[in-house]
């Protein structure tokens, strides 16, 4: 049974080997060698093969006679067909030797007469060829002349009129073929002459720039009385015009000179002869370019890439350096290469037809406009310097005056230099703050020695000081205040000059003017000198006759403020009687200094008093002494004497200053001997030691009623130490006495009456009544032990 499958199995192979292309047998032959019985499968295969070589055979015998029977026919006719082809050699031979004389015979006819034709149609032919060939011979010296303009009318002519005419001939067709290359040439050529003329422009805007600055310079120094035309022409702008419109109109040539450079060489000249913006720049190219293409029907085309191209150059050239703010020089460049653009586009708008027009050159001057003034803004506001604010500003009214003359709006410049005044009174503000300090710490504080009637009258030409009794002293004298009066009075008038210098050529009224500068000096006045002056009041080692000093200069310069009043006035010819003109609040700024140095001297007076009583040295439990044997304390002593000395530099103090001062400082004494008695840790006070005080006490009475500073009516000094002089009593009386007159009654007793009435006494405060309490046990007790 397995032999039978394995037999059935081996045929479906050979079968499959059979019918199954070559390529895809391995897998078949691959099942039988993994089988055991490949080698039975070998002899079936072997015999197979015999069988397909049986059945190979028989059939090659079956065919072989027919094949031999072929081969014997093709042989006998390939001698058949040798003997035909010798046949018709032969036949050829005597035909061609029989007909070659009438052959040579109408060859020759035939040549003749094609010569005669070719001739007249040569003749015909070069009739029409000629005019093409001087045409071209003409177009090529125009090309290599690079007359590109009147050779692409050639090329014009050559195409549509001369081409057609001569016929399709090769050197026509090689015309015809160059003629789109050649257009395509002078196009290229046209445009890279274009491209050299935007590249030179934008190189040499700066140039152009300054030029037409320049130029508007001298215009408005030769016309400053007049006013100016809104398109005023410069240099020999007319005339460059009037040859460029002429040129541009012909049109068998081509426009203007055929130049390629897009800036002239053109000398310096001296101010008075400075050339026009436009007499530096060739401006062919652009017009040689312009009519080029509009014959091509591409004048759109042109016009596109034109303005394309130039709003590249107008970003780059309001683009500008980072570091343009820290010098002049950088400014004037950034503006020189805008008016240079701008003075280029000016000009292409009036001298073309639609290259550029009014829309356009609006739209790219609001552009520049905007980024100018942003620009400005920013690189501004890094400027410290008020010089070079100003240099920029007037450098701005330059730049807004020469564009306003080729016709461009510059109100806005004018808005932002208005913006830029308020940055350049800050700086001025912090500049004369400087000032003001130096000459704070330079200043001596003490009054200006005069010698000479020169000397006198140069302070008095630099501040108006109007005293009468001082003139009529003899020399040498003293000037009432210090060095800083003259001194700031002096920079107050540059600050103001500084101010109407940038207020110059900004188109303001007088009236607006004269704000401007009141605003600002108010500023100065109540921010910058009065914080210098609270500066030079609050600093550190100010004695009291610096701070006396500050008193008289402050009134001297409050007295003067009429003065600067009338000097602004003088110099905007606006009178102060205007409505709505500011006033100046210089008063009221030198009112609250010599405030807070009345204040000070109040204050150091104190400290300086407090200082010598820190010396006081009471000895409360001392052993009573006659009281022709006690003196004055020591510390007393030296406070008197400094009191006095320094009272007597008050003399120039107005008289309530002075007063008060006094007053103050005799308080403040009484006040603190009177904290020494109601120290927490005096518990104890002898007899001794209250005769001492008194005596103390009698020499700030003797003080004040020798009256130190002038203006007090009677003993009103003296009132200062009363409540002390009421303890003072009543200490060395006893406790009886600790009772006045007001809380006696008339059931009281005779000796509380009279002792009330004697001793003349105020009724005592509340804290003095309690101090005696305090001290009536020891008073008791004292007595006790005697």
């Amino acid at each position: 049974m397995a032999s039978v499958e394995t037999a059935a199995e081996h045929e479906r192979i050979l079968r499959e080997i059979e019918s199954t292309d070559t390529n895809c047998i391995g897998p078949t032959l691959r099942s039988v060698y993994d089988g055991q019985e490949h080698g039975l499968f070998m002899e079936k295969l072997d015999a197979r093969i015999r069988n397909h070589d049986r059945e190979i055979e028989k059939m090659c015998n079956h065919h072989f006679q027919g094949f031999v029977d072929s081969i014997t026919e093709l042989l006998k006719v390939r001698g058949e067909a040798q003997k035909l082809k010798s046949q018709v050699i032969e036949t050829n031979v005597r035909l061609q030797e029989d007909g070659k004389v009438l052959i040579g015979s109408m060859e020759e006819l035939k040549q003749c007469r094609v010569q005669q034709r070719n001739i007249a149609t040569t003749i015909d032919k070069l009739a029409l060829c000629l005019p093409v060939l001087e045409m071209y011979s003409r177009l090529q010296e125009q090309m290599r002349a690079k007359r590109y303009y009147p050779a692409l009318r050639t090329l014009e002519q050559l195409e549509h009129t001369c081409l057609p005419r001569a016929g399709q001939y090769r050197f026509c067709s090689i015309m015809a073929e160059n003629i789109p290359k050649l257009r395509t040439l002078i196009q290229d050529t046209a445009m890279t002459q274009l491209r050299d003329f935007l590249e030179s422009i934008r190189k040499h805007s700066d140039k152009i720039g300054e030029t037409a600055i320049k130029q508007a310079q001298l215009q408005r120094s030769l016309d400053s009385s007049v006013t100016l035309q809104p398109r005023a022409l410069i240099g020999r702008r007319g005339r460059k015009e009037a040859a460029a419109v002429t040129e541009s109109s012909g049109e068998g040539g081509s426009p203007l000179s055929e130049q390629d450079s897009g800036i002239l060489d053109v000398e310096d000249e001296e101010e008075e002869d400075v050339p026009g913006a436009q007499d530096l720049v060739d401006f062919s190219p652009v017009y040689r370019c312009l009519h080029i293409y509009t014959v091509l029907g591409l004048r759109d085309v042109f016009e596109n890439y034109y303005r394309k191209q130039r709003r590249k150059q107008a970003r780059l050239v309001l683009q500008p350096h980072s570091n343009m703010h820290e010098t002049l020089e950088g400014y004037r460049r950034y503006f020189n290469q805008i008016v240079g653009f701008f003075v280029v586009e000016d000009h292409i708008l009036h001298t073309t037809q639609g290259l550029v027009n009014r829309a356009y050159v609006e739209e790219l001057w609001e552009l520049a406009l905007s980024k100018i003034v942003a620009a400005l803004r920013t690189h501004s506001s890094y400027c410290d310097d008020p010089d070079l604010v100003l240099d920029l500003k007037n450098l701005i009214v330059l730049f807004a005056d020469t564009l306003q003359g080729y016709g461009f709006p510059v109100s806005q410049l004018f808005d932002m230099l208005l913006e830029m005044r308020e940055q350049y009174g800050e700086i001025l503000l912090k500049r004369w703050n400087i000032t003001f300090r130096q000459i704070l710490d330079q200043d001596n504080f003490s009054p200006i020695p005069v010698s000479t009637e020169q000397e006198y009258r140069q302070y008095t030409s630099q501040f108006p000081l109007q005293d009468p009794e001082l003139e009529k002293l003899s020399f040498p004298k003293k000037l009432p205040f210090s060095e800083f009066v003259p001194k700031a009075y002096c920079q107050l008038k540059e600050f103001i000059y500084a101010c109407l210098k940038y207020s110059e050529d900004l188109h303001l009224s007088s009236t607006e003017i004269d704000d401007m500068i009141r605003k600002s000096t108010n500023l100065l006045l109540t921010r910058t000198l009065s914080n210098c002056l609270q500066y030079a009041i609050k600093k550190k080692n100010v004695g009291l006759a610096e701070l006396v000093q500050v008193i008289i200069n402050t009134t001297h310069l409050e007295q003067s403020c009429h003065f600067l009043e009338e000097f602004i006035t003088n110099i905007t010819n606006v009178p102060p009687e205007t409505a709505n003109a500011t006033k100046l609040y210089g008063t009221a700024t030198f009112k609250d200094a010599r405030h807070a140095a009345e204040a000070e001297i109040y204050t150091s007076l104190n400290a300086k008093i407090d200082q010598f009583l820190q010396l006081a040295d009471y000895d409360w439990m001392s052993a009573a002494q006659s009281s022709g044997g006690l003196t004055t304390s020591d510390y007393l002593v030296d406070l008197i004497t400094f009191l006095r000395s320094t009272f007597s530099v008050f003399t120039n103090l107005p008289g309530k200053v002075a007063q008060t001062a006094c007053m103050s400082a005799c308080k403040h004494i009484s006040t603190s001997l009177m904290q020494l008695l109601l120290d927490p840790e005096v518990r104890q006070i002898s007899i001794g030691a209250l005769h001492q005080l008194n005596v103390d006490l009698k020499e700030c009475e003797s003080f004040a009623r020798a009256g130190p500073v002038a203006g007090f009516q009677g003993d009103t000094l003296l009132l200062a130490f009363s409540d002390l002089r009421q303890v003072g009593l009543c200490l060395l009386r006893g406790p009886h006495s600790f009772v006045s007159s007001s809380f006696c009654s008339p059931s009281s007793s005779p000796h509380c009456l009279s002792s009330a009435s004697s001793s003349s006494l105020f009724p005592p405060s509340l804290p003095v009544f309690i101090f005696f309490l305090h001290h009536v046990v020891f008073m008791f007790h004292s007595s006790l032990n005697a």
